[in-house]
């Protein structure tokens, strides 16, 4: 086995996607969304959101159209966006199918159910909201739109933020 001081899968530099290298500099707070309960919980680690305040607030999340999460987003289900932490940054990483996770990915930290899907106790925030139309096709994700229905800020722990690539404590 070798080892390489550059990334082995990285394209050479005329051939990486402009639209990504773009994209990997506007800073993210690191989000895993989670819906369901017991046996049927789903999650996914979600960066692409916006939330736009309103009377209802709105979350607007780009979701992988091929995963678990993608497959429950109907008008009306209820969903959980967790704002993590450098504390739980073990989590990202297995929720976005990258890392692996034996017995699954809600085995790596605290979660408790609520009535919008299961909440990661050591969050530094997380908002319960409801999906409030048919999810649609915007490049290769899906736009999800949900209707914010509640929202608990925790301890004043810095987001977790994802920035060309890799993942940044701010605090």
């Amino acid at each position: 086995m070798t080892i390489h001081s550059e990334h082995p899968f990285l394209p050479p530099e005329g051939e990486r996607d402009p639209v990504r290298r773009f994209r990997g500099r506007l800073a993210q707070a690191v989000t895993v969304c989670t819906a369901g309960t017991g046996e049927g919980r789903v999650g996914l680690t979600v960066s692409s959101l916006v939330l736009a305040d309103g009377d209802p607030a709105h979350v607007l999340l780009l979701v992988d159209e091929d995963s678990d999460l993608a497959d429950g987003l109907a008008p009306g289900e209820p969903l959980v966006v967790n704002v993590l932490g450098a504390r739980d940054r073990a989590l990202a990483d297995p929720f976005a199918g990258t890392a692996p996770a034996p017995g699954g990915p809600f085995t790596l930290g605290r979660w408790r159910a609520t009535a919008y899907g299961p909440v990661l106790e050591t969050a530094t925030a997380w908002l319960g909201a409801r999906v409030a139309s048919e999810p649609r096709q915007v490049g290769w994700p899906l736009l999800v739109d949900a209707a914010v229905e509640h929202v608990e800020i925790g301890d004043d722990a810095a987001a977790l933020t994802h920035l060309r690539g890799r993942y940044v404590d701010l605090g």
